[in-house]
């Protein structure tokens, strides 16, 4: 779509072996014979702005469907220094990639472009599975090759800028590759990898430092958010809920992890296309495609003094099942549930000791009421008044390392 609206899209629309423990999930595929490596072509994935203001994405760019798991604190500085642990998603019966072109990690920044909307961006740290990148583009698109189980990164940070005829339109601010500590080669992760993303102040001129560490491989790599107006920075001290994007859909804490859903993997044909619930080609919304790879594993968020965050929020910019429930502009399901038909959901695992994203995995403990964990109508306010956002719902017990 070279140029869609955010009311268009209203309308048309963590450390444990992965060996056995999600087997009965994600068996396997027969091995078969070797194909050359897919392109994904050119694609652009942006951060779903608030649907009150009319923000029309740059030419390329298309946002949708981006459930987000928050973690929780009042600790100072919690919002400008911490580090996520996880472990990367396995191929199985099915390729990571088949749910969607990518997950990230990310957070509001302050943008010192002069027409930036409330002078705020947001950073979306974006890992693309079973993929190499070949570019990462100034528009905050990326290329690819497909490579099984393998994770390389873009950063894009996205911005809202009011043009010189009033209209706003939602582009890139900056957009780097993560290569391999100095070299201009992508750092490569594999499936089944943990690692640790750190985000971190080095030097206020200079901007948000982001490290990644691959513990298995012990390859690591940063990026420096640094615009062509200046450095980017952590817009809030603290990770606490109501400090959130001006401009976003969402009433959450600055820092979130996000599994972008809603598009098809960046190897179909088209690659990365937006896609509803109900459509057979979109697989973000069917359970058994969740379920044919082990999953993402969330061990832990460490802050700066070394504490665990203990509290955490889950939220939906659709609506959860209010996406899927025989809703005609954003649906193709008569009713909730069956193939196609679901909206993945987080839930604990206690083998794993970890948050997990899509379906109930074996060995989950908690799953939250499953898609029902997600706010179906927004009740909360922001700078687009009363009932312009949707809440957080907090979700417990989380008991991650306890």
């Amino acid at each position: 779509m070279a140029r869609l609206k955010i009311q268009f899209l209203l309308a048309a629309t963590l450390a444990v072996s992965s060996g056995g423990l999600f087997l009965a999930a994600a068996a396997p595929a027969a091995p078969a014979a070797a194909a050359p490596a897919a392109a994904g072509g050119t694609e652009c994935i942006a951060h779903v702005a608030n649907y009150a203001k009319d923000i029309e994405y740059a030419p390329g760019c298309t946002g949708h469907d981006e459930p987000e798991l928050d973690p929780v604190s009042s600790l100072p500085g919690s919002a400008k220094d911490l580090t996520w642990t996880a472990v990367l998603p396995k191929d199985g019966r099915l390729p990571v990639s088949d749910v969607g072109p990518t997950f990230w990690w990310g957070g509001t920044v302050t943008d010192p472009n002069p027409v930036a909307l409330f002078n705020q961006a947001f950073l979306e740290l974006q890992f693309y599975p079973d993929a190499i990148v070949q570019s990462c583009t100034p528009d905050g698109g990326f290329n690819v090759v497909q490579a099984t189980n393998k994770y390389t990164v873009c950063s894009p940070v996205w911005q809202v800028e009011q043009l010189p005829d009033g209209s706003f339109n939602e582009d890139a601010a900056f957009n780097a590759e993560l290569f391999a500590g100095h070299s201009n080669k992508p750092l490569v992760m594999n499936g089944g990898d943990t690692i640790r993303v750190h985000f971190f102040v080095g030097s206020k001129s200079q901007g948000w430092f982001i490290h990644v560490t691959d513990l298995n491989t012990r390859g690591s790599g940063t990026i420096v958010l640094n615009s062509q107006y200046g450095p980017l920075l952590p817009a809030y001290d603290t990770q606490a809920i109501g400090n959130a994007l001006g401009w976003g859909a969402v009433f959450d804490t600055p820092n979130a992890f996000v599994w972008e859903i809603g598009h098809t993997s960046n190897f179909a044909n088209p690659p990365g296309n937006f896609c509803l619930p109900g459509d057979t080609t979109c697989d973000s919304y069917d359970q058994a495609h969740w379920l044919g790879f082990t999953p993402l594993r969330i061990k832990s968020v460490t802050f700066a003094n070394g504490s665990r965050a203990k509290q955490w929020a889950v939220v939906s910019d659709f609506g959860g099942t209010a996406e899927v429930n025989n809703n005609p502009a954003t649906s193709q399901c008569t009713s909730y549930g069956g193939p196609f038909c679901i909206y993945p959901w987080y839930a604990f695992n206690g083998k794993a000791d970890a948050l997990t994203y899509g379906a109930n995995y074996p060995g989950t403990r908690f799953d939250y009421g499953k898609a029902n964990q997600f706010a179906t109508t927004p009740l909360c306010g922001g700078p687009f008044g009363p009932n312009s956002t949707y809440c957080v719902t907090i979700i417990k017990p989380v008991p991650l390392g306890r």
